[in-house]
């Protein structure tokens, strides 16, 4: 029988499953494993928004929403991202997605020919470098770990250099994942000035928006308005992982265009679950304010007993993820560490080196788990580092 693999998608059987959901189904598997793997709210949604769908469904919304999403939706994410962020789009300038994660592939696949140059800073969400390599895009990855896991001017500016009319589009994901940096507004404006004006659209990924901890939000669109696909989305605001509603902003040209792609692979959203989003964000503008309060208990206990057993950590201002370096004396090969870690202790983190470049020799943990949790999996942690470091 002919392997009929090999006459698929050229790169697509070589390219690596998910290593992050890959290694969470392994230390599944381990009993009483302490998990600081997937990124997931540990709470429930709001029941106010619970009972929107419930009613969505016993209403009989169970037919065809609008391609772009239903008009209520459109409009309460336009008014929620003005109210909350000053981020100006009329409700045409909506599109409704399958979460972030096809808001993503709809922009790759709508912008990227084969040969266009993406860059990335990294480390960063591995989705992003995997949908743009089956696009056929040279992704180039820019490093950002000796700058605080910041993308500066300069880096940027020199990759627009090197790689001229190439260069198509610049991901920038803030809060970031796996990092938890969020950038002022005034470093945002900086890296705006290097493309503006220049045939270079900016995918902002800001589904961590409402969990920013120590400043307001800040974002590229409010400098760079023309050039900017925005991205946002209920998901980890409201603990609406599985609702897989996620929200496009972009000037209507633009927009027009990402229809197309969104309306060929998925036709729409179920309506219940639109208008579940719309409850949200229309009626529950301030629902993450609980939950952020309580993230920032746990990544002061999380940061403080890292940095004592010796992990050099930035501190993270937003999200729900800490980067920490793995110290001298332990095993540096961070997927050998994470391994080990999980069988001998059952303690359950993410390899840094799963984001890229700049994430060799570092651990991604989610403090997107319980209190309880997070002080067992440190004392754990402490005597690991006791009985292995030499």
């Amino acid at each position: 029988m002919a392997d009929l693999t090999k006459y698929m998608k050229k790169g697509l059987v070589e390219q690596k499953p998910g290593q992050i959901l890959a290694f969470a189904a392994y230390t599944s598997k381990i009993p009483n494993i302490v998990k600081f793997t997937v990124g997931e709210p540990d709470f429930n949604t709001p029941e106010h928004i619970k009972k929107v769908a419930q009613e969505s469904i016993a209403n009989n919304h169970s037919h065809y929403a609008p391609s772009n999403g239903t008009p209520g939706l459109r409009r309460a994410a336009a008014k929620f991202l003005a109210e909350k962020y000053g981020q100006k789009y009329a409700a045409d300038e909506i599109l409704i997605t399958n979460g972030v994660t096809e808001s993503i592939y709809d922009f790759l696949t709508a912008v990227i020919n084969p040969g266009d140059v993406v860059l990335v800073p990294t480390p960063i969400f591995p989705l992003y470098i995997g949908d743009a390599q089956s696009m056929g895009a040279e992704v180039v990855q820019l490093d950002t770990s000796a700058d605080d896991f910041k993308l500066t001017p300069q880096k940027l500016q020199a990759a627009l250099d090197k790689y001229g009319d190439r260069v198509k589009a610049l991901v920038m994901n803030y809060p970031t994942n796996p990092t938890g940096v969020m950038y002022s507004q005034d470093e945002l404006d900086a890296l705006a000035d290097v493309v503006r004006d220049k045939p270079v659209f900016v995918l902002c990924d800001e589904i961590y928006s409402e969990l920013n901890y120590d400043q307001p939000h800040a974002s590229m669109e409010k400098t760079l308005h023309d050039q900017v696909v925005l991205m946002n989305g209920v998901s980890k605001a409201w603990a609406m992982t599985g609702y897989r509603i996620g929200v496009v902003a972009a000037p209507k040209p633009i927009l027009d265009q990402l229809a197309k792609i969104h309306q060929a692979i998925t036709t729409t959203e179920p309506t219940p679950m639109q208008d579940a989003a719309e409850e949200a964000l229309g009626n529950g503008m301030n629902d993450a304010e609980p939950m952020k309060k309580e993230f920032q208990k746990r990544r002061d206990v999380l940061y403080e007993g890292l940095t004592k057993l010796g992990f050099e950590c930035v501190k993270p201002k937003g999200a729900f993820y800490i980067f920490a370096k793995i110290p001298a004396g332990l095993e540096q090969d961070d997927t050998k560490f994470i391994y080990d870690l999980a069988e001998k202790r059952h303690v359950a983190v993410i390899a840094g080196s799963f984001f890229a470049k700049g994430g060799a020799g570092y651990i991604r943990l989610s403090y997107a788990t319980s209190m309880d949790q997070i002080k067992e999996g440190l004392k754990r942690l402490e005597k690991y580092v006791a009985e292995n470091k030499q």
